[in-house]
């Protein structure tokens, strides 16, 4: 199967990139910036040359190009940073994307037509969700992007087209070509940059397991689907529990109500957007936690068979990238994991 892939350089992208080609597909991609296919690709062991157009997923010409002789798409590409400063470019690409690309890729009569959406777009306070469940309203301009952007795909499937709609939660593991939002605030946590973590919790993945849902689906029977990516709920005990068992580092740290938080959050937030530097705090990443939502995975376990990497391993296989691209020293990663 031809395949083209949007977001393929970027963390979810290139690992679901080396996993259909594992699988034996024929992958296009639909990049910006070829020069950066390799340094996202060959960490993973990619070593060919991979097909590529280049263009933006919010130009319909440019979709059009790379759509041409393909059987189905993987839509990984959007813009995922908790940053105040990245809203213009979440407002920007991620709607308007996911419009472009799955519209056209429909319309093309591509089979399937996999959307990357996120927990984000399902959130709700203190419930368990599933992946059919309705769409959040919960503020933020992250949360709200996927809100739309999984609108987009949903209203797709009401029109019978054969959408699948993945929905994976917070994203960690190695190799982040981009050095994302998941991984950097892993670092500061062990940099000792988060004295205090807000209350509740969220669903996080490991994004070897992301691939392994996008690579399963694109073998299923055509058929408008939606799946959650097995994970672990985790909260600021777990996490650092986890992280102190690891790294056998004190690690302190205060679990505070998110509640409590959101006024200093809010603050920081619109500091950021004209400050110079990374601040500790992402108003939208306490509201985010603080909706402390669960989330039902069972479908993807039962249909596709993925079960998710353990915790601890998630934040091993991390922490071990992290101090091998010299983004944490031997004391940061800790005695258990860099000796």
């Amino acid at each position: 199967m031809k395949i083209l892939v949007t977001g393929g350089t970027g963390f979810v992208g290139s690992h679901s990139v080396a996993a259909l080609l594992a699988a034996g597909h024929d992958v296009r991609l639909l990049v910006r910036s070829p020069g950066r296919i390799g340094p996202a690709l060959e960490p993973l062991g990619v070593r060919t040359t991979v097909d590529h157009v280049v263009g933006d997923v919010t130009d319909p010409d440019s979709v059009a190009r790379a759509l041409r002789g393909c059987d189905a798409v993987l839509h990984a590409a959007a813009v995922y940073d908790l940053d105040a400063r990245a809203r213009p470019a979440i407002a920007r690409t991620n709607v308007a994307g996911a419009e472009t690309v799955l519209r056209a890729a429909a319309d093309a009569g591509c089979d399937p037509v996999v959307h990357v959406s996120s927990t984000a777009a399902l959130l709700r306070r203190r419930a368990t969700v599933t992946p059919d469940s309705a769409l959040s309203r919960t503020h933020g301009t992250y949360i709200q992007s996927k809100v739309a952007s999984e609108a987009v795909a949903r209203a797709l499937q009401d029109d019978g087209a054969p959408v699948v709609i993945v929905q994976p939660g917070a994203v960690l593991g190695p190799d982040d070509p981009h050095f994302g939002d998941q991984a950097r605030r892993l670092r500061d946590v062990l940099r000792g940059r988060y004295p205090m973590w807000p209350s509740g919790g969220l669903h996080s993945v490991d994004v070897r397991d992301v691939a392994d849902v996008h690579a399963a689906v694109f073998m299923l029977p055509s058929k408008p689907r939606n799946y959650l990516v097995p994970g672990h709920f985790v909260d600021g005990a777990t996490m650092f529990e986890t992280l102190r068992a690891l790294t056998g580092r004190r690690l302190p740290c205060l679990v505070v109500p998110a509640a409590a938080m959101l006024p200093m959050s809010w603050t920081m937030s619109t500091l950021q957007r004209v400050a110079p530097f990374r601040l500790p705090v992402d108003h939208e990443g306490v509201v985010f936690t603080g909706t402390a939502t669960r989330c039902d995975d069972s479908r993807a376990r039962d249909e596709l068979g993925v079960e998710p990497h353990a915790l601890i391993e998630t934040y091993r296989d991390t922490i071990r990238w992290l101090h091998r691209t010299g983004r944490l020293t031997d004391s940061e990663a800790g005695p258990k994991v860099s000796g």
